[in-house]
């Protein structure tokens, strides 16, 4: 085979996975639709996924933007948190997702933590904490999520933000963030138990899927066993 018909064949096969993957966002789309009640927050749905599945390195709202030849990330910021969508729904969605294409009997879940470098103190959960991101105490948020895995492939699925005690003393602090008055504070392994609820949930029970515990939260004392069954 020549370098020229190499080079054609590359061709034909990347824009085979394009027209692929075309055709899937088109599906999943139509599948989580009616969870926004409005046709121009469907749309804009729909534009931010093609955001997420763009070669952009780093996921941010300004990156997305720019990748979906926006002026900023205005349009992308009021999807996630000020339109009215079904979140619970759309999470729902994601896991039956998940267990059509990837589900298999010994598919395992994977919990763990990781943490996000932030400047000030105004974001949600912002604390001078451990982050394993940056591997020491760093002004940081951190998160707790769940994925699936298979020998079909992965996905996340579940996450939950930790908020230290500092912030769910102080109630002003958390309504000023966003963050109701009955959240309250949980440790990492508690809000790692509370993940997964729903159809995954009852996949886990029948086709009896094993929970595995990173050594990140195990060394952190977490509460939870290196592998154990959900019931």
């Amino acid at each position: 085979m020549t370098t020229s018909e190499r080079e054609e064949e590359q061709k034909e096969q990347e824009e085979d996975l394009l027209e692929q993957i075309t055709e899937e966002l088109a599906n999943i789309q139509s599948r989580i639709g009616p969870r926004f009640r409005r046709a121009e927050v469907r749309k804009r749905a729909g534009r931010f996924l093609e955001g997420l599945t763009s070669a952009v390195e780093r996921k941010n709202g300004w990156q997305i933007a720019e990748e979906l030849g926006e002026r900023g990330p205005r349009g992308v910021q009021r999807l996630l948190g000020e339109t009215d969508w079904d979140e619970e729904a759309v999470h729902d969605d994601l896991q039956i997702y998940v267990i059509e294409h990837l589900g298999e009997d010994d598919g395992i879940l994977v919990v763990d933590e990781t943490g996000f470098v932030k400047k000030g103190k105004k974001s949600a959960g912002v604390a001078r904490q451990y982050s394993g991101t940056a591997g020491r105490r760093e002004n940081s948020q951190v998160g707790v999520f769940l994925l699936y895995a298979s020998a079909k492939g992965a996905a996340f699925l579940d996450r939950a933000l930790c908020l230290p005690e500092e912030w769910t003393a102080d109630r002003v602090r958390c309504r000023e963030a966003g963050i109701p008055d009955e959240v309250e504070f949980a440790t990492k392994g508690e809000l790692a138990s509370r993940c997964s609820p729903g159809p995954l949930r009852q996949a886990y029970r029948r086709s009896g899927w094993r929970a595995i515990q990173s050594m990140a939260m195990r060394s952190c004392g977490c509460g939870l066993t290196s592998s154990r069954r959900i019931t």
